[in-house]
């Protein structure tokens, strides 16, 4: 069994805080050497795998384990009966089964455990148990549930008239996070009758709080370690595997390892929230907001996850970054027999922001107003209210960045390479059918946890001589899912306390709490930790230079919470209140090359802005801005699980299609550093905003490009190429 230090290069140049810092991680990386939760092994371990209904609804009238028993190198087979304490778990609300017990609400979800000697024989005994299931009809359409996960009404203003009116009715698809690493942990029995888990995930200590009642034991024989993590962006928010492990590791008192395959990876987590909308914008004739109505609808699936956070973000931010005196939006997530939603990159807003931004180039349209233009004159700015009442109290130049997107060179006519044509070298084309359009899109988006939630990060820092040197060891529990966050911890102790050793220790539950590695928040909250706490260790140097201290005084150790500024629930009513504690804006321009005879799209550029406060790694950031365009580019051209009567019809990267680096274009950054002046260092969190305004950005591209309305999200060819020969609907001509 392998876990990691990271510890930073040491080099002559200065690697603080807005440098270029180099990850620990890289070199690894590349040559396949870091060790993945999915190359964890230690002596003597078995293999655990799941038992899964095939049906989306149903009772559980039976269940023959037997047949599994008799295979031989079969441990164990374990069902609800076997589970040690409470029977359910979840993040906001317990309602999802640790293994289903009378029945079954979700097409994948777990039945029984099997532990065996040999990863196929225990995939070989969950397939030889017998379940005798009765299908029941099954609420798959949101529109038909009546029960709620939450309603958040937003209510502002009294005037829902004006001169200029634009409606539009707008889906989003159901979109998987599509991380590489699938879930995979391993679990060790403890002499005092816990157990340690190694896993990969978001959020060690929220794990380790709906494992242990589960369990039947106290959180402090609970110890979860990180494990490398092969991306996350939402998906390992929820528990997957953990608990299960963790039962056959206590029942067999040995390491038990349980490692997913990719199509089970897409039945063991959340996806993002398919969602429904009805938009109405009414505007002066100049193009000057008066009110937005608003009616979103989001799929939570089967059980609850973050869908109440979900929810309020798709609420509070449904209008999105405009000035807008009169609003009535409505937002209400629902429980469906689907797969289950929760988190993924940009949660909540991604689907509000698809529909706004739609609606704001139709109401361009009709003002006779550019796409920019419009943008411009209803822009938000320090000042500004959200339609929730809140104050915008930072830096928010929406106007400057639009008018700098704008004035970005347009890249060059494809010509007839094929390489840079729809299609590429199928020659599916020469260009004959090809039209270019632009597009534009604007996102704003919550960083860190809102509505009160209490968020906070915990950091221990250490300093002492090793070798005669000075040497610093930071240690969190904050996730790295591949973000650089132990890159940024390190440049932090690096900055503050004048030292250029830094090791970062693998993150655990023997520190405590950082939160999730989600909602933008790890270098802000963890950040604003590990600066506090290097802060407390140079106080003690009493002015000294590190060495002279540490020879002086030995080591030095100091651990802090770090906790943002409060925020508050919403109004249950009116949905007014200061629920986020930072606001982030990024605007995109996409520029398209569309064969409107077959429906192929060619993204030829990706131009965007994005005010981050302050650059702390200026690779990193770029890296995130690309990395959320190009999810962002999935969910607007190819990305979508398949579901048909709650069954997932694509759970394969065959079939689910994400982004290559041939799909990707090149792109044109501007970053902006208008310092938050609550935030560490003045710092705005960056991974989601790309997320939100490049899918809208595309979309409007291809509808410049065709001429088609296009309200749904992913753009399929049939819905560009049917229309343009007369014999489809869907994309209906503007």
């Amino acid at each position: 069994m392998s876990t990691q230090r990271l510890t930073e290069t040491v080099s002559q140049a200065p690697q603080g805080v807005g440098v270029s810092a180099p990850r620990p991680d890289a070199v690894l990386k590349v040559t396949g050497e870091f060790a993945y939760a999915s190359d964890l092994w230690l002596e003597g371990m078995v293999w655990g795998a799941t038992l899964r209904s095939p049906h989306a609804s149903a009772w559980i009238r039976a269940i023959d384990v037997g047949p599994a028993l008799a295979i031989p190198g079969v441990r164990t087979v374990l069902t609800h009966e076997d589970v040690p304490g409470e029977k359910f778990y979840g993040l906001d609300v317990k309602d999802q089964p640790v293994l289903a017990i009378d029945q079954v609400r979700y097409q994948g979800e777990p039945v029984a455990l099997v532990a065996a000697d040999h990863p196929e024989t225990a995939r070989r005994a969950a397939a030889a148990i017998v379940v005798e299931y009765e299908p029941r009809a099954a609420v798959t359409d949101p529109r038909e549930s009546r029960d709620f996960v939450r309603y958040q009404p937003v209510r502002t203003g009294d005037t829902f008239e004006a001169e200029v009116v634009v409606t539009g009715e707008y889906e989003v698809g159901m979109q998987d996070q599509a991380f590489l690493g699938p879930e995979s942990g391993l679990a060790v029995p403890a002499e005092d009758g816990g157990v340690d888990l190694y896993i990969a995930t978001q959020w060690l200590h929220v794990d380790r709080d709906q494992l242990a009642p589960c369990l039947g034991l106290p959180p402090d024989k609970v110890r979860l370690t990180l494990s490398g993590v092969g991306g996350a962006f939402g998906a390992r928010e929820d528990l997957s595997m953990q608990v299960h492990a963790c039962m056959l590791a206590l029942r067999l008192d040995r390491p038990v390892k349980i490692s997913y395959g990719r199509e089970e990876s897409f039945f063991g987590h959340v996806h993002r929230h398919p969602a429904r909308m009805r938009y109405e914008h009414g505007a002066t004739r100049d193009g000057r907001l008066v009110y937005v109505k608003a009616d979103i609808l989001l799929d939570g699936g089967a059980y609850c996850s973050s869908s109440p956070a979900v929810v309020g973000n798709a609420a509070s931010l449904g209008a999105g970054p405009y000035e807008v005196p009169n609003v009535r939006v409505d937002a209400t997530g629902v429980y469906t027999n689907n797969p289950p939603c929760g988190a993924m990159r940009g949660f909540g807003a991604v689907q509000a922001c698809y529909a706004y931004e739609s609606q704001m180039d139709r109401l361009a349209e009709a003002c006779g107003l550019s796409p920019v233009e419009i943008r411009v004159r209803n822009a938000v700015s320090q000042g500004s209210s959200l339609i929730t009442g809140q104050v915008i109290d930072s830096p928010a130049p929406l106007a400057d960045m639009l008018r700098d997107l704008a004035d970005f060179p347009l890249p060059a006519p494809a010509g007839q390479d094929l390489r840079a044509l729809p299609g590429g070298v199928s020659q599916t084309t020469h260009g004959e059918q090809v039209r270019r359009g632009v597009g534009y899109g604007v996102g704003i988006k919550n960083i860190c946890f809102s509505e009160g939630f209490d968020d906070y990060s915990t950091a221990r820092v250490r300093a002492e001589l090793v070798g005669g040197e000075p040497h610093v060891t930071v240690h969190t529990a904050a996730a790295e899912v591949g973000q650089g966050l132990v890159t940024i911890q390190a440049q932090i102790a690096r900055t503050e306390l004048g030292v250029e050793r830094v090791t970062v220790a693998t993150a655990d539950t023997s520190v405590g709490s950082a939160g999730s590695s989600s909602a933008s928040r790890q270098s802000y909250v963890t950040g604003g930790a590990v600066k506090a706490a290097c802060e407390a260790v140079r106080e003690r140097f009493g002015g000294m230079p590190a060495r002279e201290a540490l020879e002086k005084l030995g080591p030095i150790e100091e651990t802090r919470e770090y906790r943002h500024r409060p925020t508050y629930p919403m109004h249950p009513d009116t949905g007014q209140g200061h629920s986020h504690t930072q606001l982030a804006l990024c605007v995109h321009r996409a520029v398209v090359d569309v064969d409107v005879e077959l429906g192929l799209v060619k993204v030829v550029e990706l131009a965007a802005v994005q005010d981050v406060g302050r650059i702390l790694n200026p690779q990193a950031l770029e890296g995130q801005i690309h990395g959320g365009s190009a999810q962002g580019l999935g969910l607007a051209l190819m990305e979508e699980i398949q579901v048909r009567d709650g069954v997932v019809l694509n759970p394969s990267f065959t079939d689910y299609l994400i982004p290559t680096i041939l799909d990707m274009p090149p792109m044109t950054l501007k970053i902006l550093e208008n310092p938050d002046p609550a935030a560490p260092y003045g710092l705005r969190g960056a991974g989601e905003p790309p997320t939100l305004s490049s899918t809208p950005a595309i979309a409007a591209a291809v509808r410049a490009a065709t001429g088609l309305r296009l309200t749904r999200v992913p753009i399929r060819p049939e819905d560009i190429a049917l229309v343009h020969n007369g014999e489809g609907s869907h994309g209906r001509r503007a």
